[in-house]
């Protein structure tokens, strides 16, 4: 894997998120109350609406149009037949790493 630094946790607010803009367009980068983080599309696919103004609870988002819920480990919507596409995170150090060959590989937006 090739990953790249984002920055510090830190500068992800608790129970919020953070937008980083790729090639392959906007990844949202989420993080939860226990700062564990997340990082997928910034869209939605139902109405694109920007999943990083959404609301982080658990390992859950929730858009801010229409309340649709995102597993952010899989992608997943609750109880609807779509998803978004996810991306590999880590972090050492502190500080917030994305997985570059994912982004390469897939279409954020």
């Amino acid at each position: 894997m090739n990953w790249i630094d984002i920055g510090p946790i830190g500068d992800i607010p608790l129970r919020g998120a953070r937008t980083i803009k790729t090639e392959a367009g906007c990844v949202a980068v989420f993080r939860t109350g226990t700062d564990e983080v997340f990082a997928a599309t910034d869209r939605c696919p139902h109405k694109g609406g920007p999943l990083s103004e959404g609301i982080v609870h658990g390992q859950s988002i929730t858009c801010p149009l229409h309340n649709w819920v995102f597993d952010l480990n899989t992608g997943q919507a609750q109880g609807e037949d779509a998803a978004i596409t996810t991306f590999g995170v880590k972090i050492e150090d502190g500080r917030v790493l994305i997985d570059a060959s994912q982004l390469a590989a897939k279409s954020a937006a």
